[in-house]
């Protein structure tokens, strides 16, 4: 054997109770399990686990570390967590598949979940172009699921109209390229220009590609807010009809209409299932969102892209339009609901002369400056090119458990790296489900939160060698102490790593040992499995 761990305590990723085993791994997958009192293994190296628990590594079903993972070698704020594959291309917005015009369109568009690219060599135009990228050697393993609103701004532009026919055609070119070369579904961000534009029957069609190729839909359905979950029936309907599997993405109820109404989510997903559909979802185990300061502006207010959205900004009677619809109707890209400038915090700039305004409220720094905050927020929106990230504090703690216990949940970050102030999600899910959630709170026991973040992720991607410790599968797997383990990122200090995670392995190789990362890059692309 390359490498034994001697008697760690096995959560198997299965939900079953944990055992103590040797674990035996040669040539990146597990070779070998002793339990106690079999005969012993022995190996080139030998690491005690000294009473650590022994896991399938984590799965992060919702990431943005689309260029982190390429900029940043290191990437401790996953790997350290034991975050072993991440799942890219989220909420409709990525770098593949694009053309020349596309490409700087979507590069400005998510400028703050991933930064403005300017320090990446973007050498490929299609999504296996991107997956070959990947594969030169990152951090930890990743996948990707086609983004929908790309593909709709490279066949259509900014335009809220429905596709005509031969953009239709093209649209399911593009999904059914990506999926051939390796993606493994397809996302949506249905708050988010240009995908919200397109209508049910548009999605329906392109999600029919999904499903042809075994993949999944993993919508930002059209409202976490007023109406939300008439937008979960909406994904669970238009799903059912197209015969795909549906992965409901960051599933939460938030805002004030929704305080205490986890339970309805859960009784229309037990319905759908008992009744045959094929559902998952995941969630972050906090309750602050995060996404920028311009998806909080009304649909038509971002047709035709970012320089009509600044153009728009400048303009002082369309900026009390925008404000009248943020402030008294409730804008659909706030979720229908009027914003509250006091829930609503900066959380990163991309011009850091903008600095001051960051880990204040809008309503904060609009009391500073004498100003009413959407004079605030206008003046940052324009000045930073919108590229502000934000914090909005509008969760519950009730709604967060009720679904994390569900039985086709998963974990998924939402981890947003760019800021000064990220949300501490994106340093902290996973140790923050198993130290505060299940050691601390006990929502769930422990074997069955691990089995969350593993094997059910790995069964919604297909993953005929990932997400349980079993002899044959992939040496992906992290040592966590129990008693310890926690997020050490908080509001406050938002980067700060776990503790109480000491090794992480990728391939049977050390990514994380004696809890510092290594210079190890061991990752690579997660590609759909054919047939």
């Amino acid at each position: 054997m390359d490498l034994v761990i001697r008697d760690a305590r096995v959560i198997d990723g299965s939900g079953g109770p944990s055992y103590r085993a040797d674990v035996g791994i040669q040539g990146g997958r597990i070779a070998a399990l002793r339990r106690r009192g079999e005969p012993r293994l022995s190996g080139v190296r030998t690491l005690d686990a000294g009473g650590l628990a022994l896991a399938p590594g984590f799965i992060d079903m919702h990431a943005h570390s689309d260029l982190a993972l390429l900029r940043d070698p290191d990437h401790s704020a996953k790997a350290a967590q034991g975050v072993t594959l991440e799942v890219l291309g989220q909420d409709g917005l990525s770098y593949a598949p694009v053309d020349d015009r596309t490409l700087a369109e979507v590069r400005r568009t998510v400028t703050g979940w991933n930064g403005d690219g300017g320090d990446i060599d973007f050498d490929w135009r299609s999504v296996g172009g991107y997956l070959d990228r990947l594969d030169r050697g990152i951090a930890v393993n990743a996948a990707y699921l086609v983004p929908q609103g790309t593909v709709r701004m490279y066949a259509i532009g900014w335009e809220d109209r429905p596709a005509t026919p031969q953009e239709l055609d093209r649209m399911r070119e593009l999904v059914a390229e990506g999926l051939e070369q390796g993606a493994v579904g397809m996302s949506s961000g249905l708050t988010y220009t240009p995908g919200m534009y397109a209508p049910d029957a548009e999605l329906a069609e392109l999600c029919k590609v999904v499903a042809r190729y075994g993949g999944y839909y993993c919508p930002h359905h059209r409202s976490y807010g007023a109406g939300a979950l008439e937008a979960y029936e909406e994904m669970v309907a238009l799903t059912r009809e197209a015969g795909c599997a549906l992965h409901l993405a960051h599933a939460t109820m938030n805002f004030g209409v929704n305080k205490g109404r986890a339970a309805e989510l859960l009784t229309l997903l037990d319905e759908a299932l008992a009744a045959g559909a094929d559902i998952s979802l995941d969630t972050y185990p906090y309750t602050p969102g995060c996404t920028t300061l311009v998806a909080m502006l009304p649909s038509w207010a971002n047709a035709g892209g970012p320089a009509a959205v600044l153009e728009r900004l400048r303009d002082d009677a369309m900026a009390e339009r925008i404000r009248h619809h943020l402030e008294v109707v409730g804008s659909d890209g706030c979720h229908g609901v009027p914003i509250e400038w006091d829930t609503v915090e900066i959380s990163g700039v991309s011009d850091a002369g903008l600095a001051s305004y960051v880990g204040r409220t809008v309503a904060e720094s609009a009391q500073l400056r004498g100003e009413s905050p959407w004079a605030v927020a206008r003046r940052l929106l324009l000045d930073d090119g919108l590229g502000s990230t934000i914090l909005q504090h509008v969760g519950h703690e009730e709604n967060v458990r009720e679904i994390m216990r569900h039985r086709v949940h998963t974990g998924g970050s939402d981890g947003i790296l760019q800021g000064e102030k990220p949300h501490p999600r994106a340093y902290g899910t996973f140790p923050h489900y198993l130290g505060h959630y299940a050691r601390d709170l006990h929502v769930l026991p422990l074997e069955e939160m691990v089995a969350h973040l593993t094997s059910r992720p790995a069964a919604r991607l297909r993953l005929p060698d990932r997400g349980l410790i079993r002899e044959g599968y992939r040496a992906d797997v992290v040592l966590f102490d129990p008693d310890t383990v926690a997020a050490g990122s908080s509001f406050e200090h938002p980067r700060a790593l776990p503790v109480g995670i000491p090794y992480v392995l990728i391939d049977g190789k050390f990514v994380i040992e004696d809890g510092r990362r290594t210079d190890v890059l061991a990752g690579r692309s997660v590609r759909r499995a054919r047939g």
